[in-house]
């Protein structure tokens, strides 16, 4: 049964919020989707009359089961676009997420599972978020945040979590994509400011971008 857009947006932000938490509160969803609570409420209560989400009054909503493979679902249908969209259309990754935002709802699930055979079935996207696979499993790494190699590590790159075009073209600029080596020379606190050396050359990054970069240690 196809879902609405509403629906879809609501299970993704769902998912991405129960990774912090076991439960989302209504004020925190709202906050996410930029709905009033009272919207929220509404659709939450919808929600769990289909069976994809619970709601307990004053203690938050969780995916069902069904809600769960849904979202999965959802998800994957964008990671594998955006990787379709920059492999084979030429599409800069910084530009690539709100176009997959809008392909991902009028995508039908078969179209994605070809789209995925002809790139060879990735397992991450572009920036390094993990695909789900067709029946909802999705692999899992140990990774630390850029901000907490110590000085003088070295790590590669493999995930950004930030979805900020200016963040992503930022990035791009020092070369800083998924599968990038990175030695951390030194911090900079006084700046907020962390000096890098990539590919041979020494980059300054600021640290609230770095945070957004999840790494493997080498």
């Amino acid at each position: 049964m196809s879902q609405s857009r509403a629906v879809e947006d609501y299970l993704k932000a769902i998912h991405k919020l129960q990774q912090r938490a076991p439960s989302v509160s209504t004020s925190v969803l709202a906050e996410e989707l930029d709905r009033s609570a009272a919207s929220v409420t509404n659709m939450v209560k919808g929600l769990a009359e289909q069976g994809l989400a619970e709601h307990i009054p004053y203690h938050g909503v969780r995916l069902t089961d069904a809600g769960e493979l849904s979202a999965l679902r959802i998800i994957r249908r964008h990671r594998v676009l955006e990787m379709f969209l920059i492999d084979r259309l030429g599409y800069a990754w910084d530009d690539v997420h709100e176009e997959a935002e809008r392909l991902e709802h009028a995508a039908s699930d078969e179209l994605i599972d070809r789209m995925a055979q002809v790139l060879g079935e990735p397992r991450f996207d572009p920036h390094g978020a993990p695909i789900p696979t067709r029946d909802g499993r999705m692999e899992h790494r140990a990774l630390c945040r850029l901000t907490e190699l110590p000085e003088r590590g070295v790590a590669i790159i493999r995930r950004v979590t930030d979805e900020s075009s200016d963040t992503l073209r930022r990035l791009a600029e020092l070369g800083l994509y998924p599968g990038a080596r990175v030695r951390l020379v030194r911090r900079d606190d006084a700046r907020g400011r962390l000096v890098l050396e990539v590919d041979g050359s020494d980059a300054e990054l600021e640290a609230t971008i770095a945070q957004g970069i999840s790494v493997e240690s080498v």
